[in-house]
């Protein structure tokens, strides 16, 4: 196991020196242009870096969605779960399962 560790670090430092040689080749000033005559300058690391970080968050923004749904999901199956042990102990009967 120590071996797969050691070669993810390595993959890791190789990927990094990578991306600090791509962003050093890439200082040149840019223009990005926006609606209404707005625009902005700066080198294209750094262009690139901001977009990639926005379309991370927008990525992050539209799994939560999903994400809470599943939550709350996880939280009525476990109440109907320690409901059923409860009913189960005291020799009631059980509630229908859910979705059959």
């Amino acid at each position: 196991m120590r071996f797969f560790t050691a070669i993810a670090w390595v993959f890791r430092a190789v990927l990094f020196i990578a991306l600090f040689l791509f962003a050093l080749k890439n200082v040149d000033p840019v223009t990005i242009r926006f609606y209404f005559d707005q625009a902005w300058q700066a080198p294209l690391i750094v262009a690139l870096l901001a977009f990639f970080v926005l379309g991370a968050a927008l990525g992050v923004l539209a799994c939560l969605s999903k994400l809470f749904a599943q939550r709350r999901e996880i939280s009525a199956l476990k109440r109907s779960l320690r409901e059923a042990q409860a009913a189960d102990r005291s020799g009631g009967p059980l509630p229908p399962a859910m979705g059959a």
